[in-house]
């Protein structure tokens, strides 16, 4: 029988970080046992916020040797793949629904020599995906309608999650199952008790009243439990 051997990882979404100071948050994030960093990108277009864009990749990629994720929240993803993969993340995730040739912006991520993830929004159904999973390394549920920071975890993903779980178990490879969105001390161990083993962390982690550094260990230990 296949096991998931894969080790859970927690990725600091920097969407919240004080950006005035980011050297020190990634610092204190790194210090503290950060897995992996998350770039929250946003167009205005496919969701209501923009965000960052190729040139704060770039940025962080000087700032911290931990791998970098892009999560593109954006409507023509083709356009910008080049520039992610050129700025030096290790991962680009793209939204299934946002192209109508999904399996043509996978293989382009690819090309670019960059893991591949696909994401899907709390509407869309885990069906959804089947075409395209022995093409991704990475599936991301959003646990939050995408395009702010700060939101309320939506608990009826748990279900789409364990979904995913049993689709991924049934690859027989490593694929992280990835939960976005309100994600903190709290829906940590109900996520992971619904077969997640990636979570991106924003504002528990960069806006905790304990600090970053107390905010990620508690979460670290959450993972272990």
């Amino acid at each position: 029988m296949w096991r998931n051997l894969l080790k859970k990882i927690i990725n600091a979404s920097i969407l919240n970080a004080d950006f005035s100071n980011l050297k020190d948050a990634l610092d204190q994030a790194t210090a503290a046992g950060i897995d992996w960093i998350h770039l929250d990108i946003m167009d205005g277009h496919f969701v209501p916020n923009i965000s960052m864009g190729p040139d704060i990749a770039q940025l962080c990629r000087q700032l911290t040797p931990l791998p970098m994720d892009a999560h593109l929240m954006i409507s023509n993803p083709n356009d910008f793949i080049p520039r992610f993969a050129e700025a030096g993340v290790n991962l680009i995730s793209v939204h299934i629904e946002t192209d109508a040739h999904i399996h043509r912006t996978l293989k382009n991520i690819k090309d670019h020599g960059c893991k591949a993830g696909i994401v899907l929004n709390p509407g869309t159904p885990a069906s959804s995906i089947e075409a395209v999973m022995d093409m991704i390394d990475l599936v991301l549920v959003m646990s939050v309608n995408p395009g702010f920071g700060g939101q309320k975890f939506i608990f009826p993903v748990l279900s789409k999650i364990q979904q995913i779980r049993k689709m991924i178990d049934l690859q027989k490879r490593d694929i992280y199952l990835q939960v976005d969105g309100g994600v903190d001390a709290t829906t940590l161990p109900q996520a992971i008790q619904a077969g997640a083993d990636s979570f991106v962390v924003g504002s528990a982690i960069f806006r905790n009243p304990v600090g970053i550094t107390q905010a990620v260990r508690q979460l670290k230990l959450l993972l272990d439990s």
